[in-house]
């Protein structure tokens, strides 16, 4: 199939899905029997606007396929469901999220994407499965929408996986080399987890909608396949909320790694300033005795020059003791800092 911007199908009664120029071929082909797929890309106003009068879609609706970033919701019309689903697609970079609209009544299903990306992230997997599966597309728009939806929410299980794989990546440089980790790129995927889940939860609320028959346009038989799709939104719910309980666990086990390392060098500062006052403190007789001995009442104090040679002996040796006292004490603060080092 042709990845062209907007593409409109019917699809008869043996589920083969045929091409057609307009919506009005499209809608004049199911008249009868069958049902028509109207798949929009990017559509301006005009191209939507026209479905207000072929289909009577309400104007609102419009607006919500032209606006971006909403979040999943049902709303519900006499003659139509809408309803709206994000597109969360994993790149190397980052995950980019999407949004796809669909609008679902008794004969015909309309699709609207906003982003090229969108469109071939989707489009290669959702015409492989239509081409291998005729047989669940004749049984109505219903069927041909769970394929579209079931396609889209387990991209979401890829976008949690590509999370995960990311933090296991960021655990280990953490608990390598903290040091040159930037916890930001925590906060990124957190952020990332928080749209996934918030995504999740809305779209769960919607599929139980569905479940509970709020919509007239699901046959009995059609819901448990909708059923399948609660349950892994259900699923990836909790995956979601694991992988930011982890996400939470990395930032305190960074966070304490990184507060073990500054108490590590706080110690050692301490360490050094208290080197610092000991040797001071023991420095200070030796500068006290050096003063004394070089001041020239010290000859008179020691009784004069027949007493000089005596009084500069007896005070070079007690200078050489407290110097050896010294170099004692320096070599044990030296070990100490050393045992310190090692815890």
């Amino acid at each position: 199939m042709s990845k062209s911007a907007t593409r409109f199908f019917y699809i008869n009664d043996t589920g083969k899905l045929s091409v057609v120029s307009s919506v009005k071929d499209a809608m004049t082909a199911a008249l009868d029997t069958g049902y028509f797929w109207l798949d929009y890309n990017n559509p301006s106003e005009e191209e939507l606007a026209q479905l207000i009068l072929l289909l009577n879609i309400h104007p609102l609706s419009i607006e919500d396929c032209l606006n971006e970033d909403q979040l999943p919701k049902l709303d519900l019309f006499t003659n139509y469901s809408f309803m709206i689903f994000n597109v969360f697609e994993p790149t190397a970079e980052e995950i980019l999220t999407h949004e796809l609209d669909l609008l679902i009544g008794k004969n015909f299903l309309i699709s609207v994407t906003k982003h090229d990306s969108t469109r071939g992230y989707l489009l290669d997997r959702i015409d492989r499965l239509i081409e291998r599966d005729q047989d669940t597309l004749k049984l109505g728009p219903a069927y041909l929408l769970h394929m579209l939806i079931d396609t889209v929410v387990d991209d979401k299980f890829e976008a949690i996986e590509t999370i995960e794989d990311t933090l296991d990546t960021y655990e280990s440089i953490i608990l390598d080399q903290s040091e040159n980790f930037n916890p930001g790129k925590l906060m990124d995927a957190r952020r990332d987890l928080q749209a996934i889940r918030k995504s999740l939860f809305h779209e769960r609320e919607l599929v139980s909608k569905i479940i509970r028959k709020d919509s007239l346009f699901f046959p009995e038989r059609s819901i448990v396949y909708f059923r399948d799709i609660y349950d892994h939104l259900s699923k990836y719910y909790e995956m979601s909320d694991s992988a930011r309980d982890l996400v939470t666990s990395l930032m305190e086990i960074h966070l304490s790694m990184i507060n073990n390392r500054m108490t590590r060098i706080s110690n050692r500062t301490n360490a050094i300033m208290r080197r610092l006052t000991v040797i001071t403190t023991i420095f200070m007789p030796l500068s006290l005795l050096s003063g004394i001995g070089g001041m020239s009442e010290f000859t008179m104090l020691t009784g004069g020059e027949k007493n000089a040679k005596i009084a500069y002996l007896v005070l070079f040796v007690v200078m050489g003791v407290i110097a050896v006292l010294n170099w004692y004490f320096l070599r044990r603060m030296e070990a100490d800092l050393a045992d310190e080092d090692e815890d």
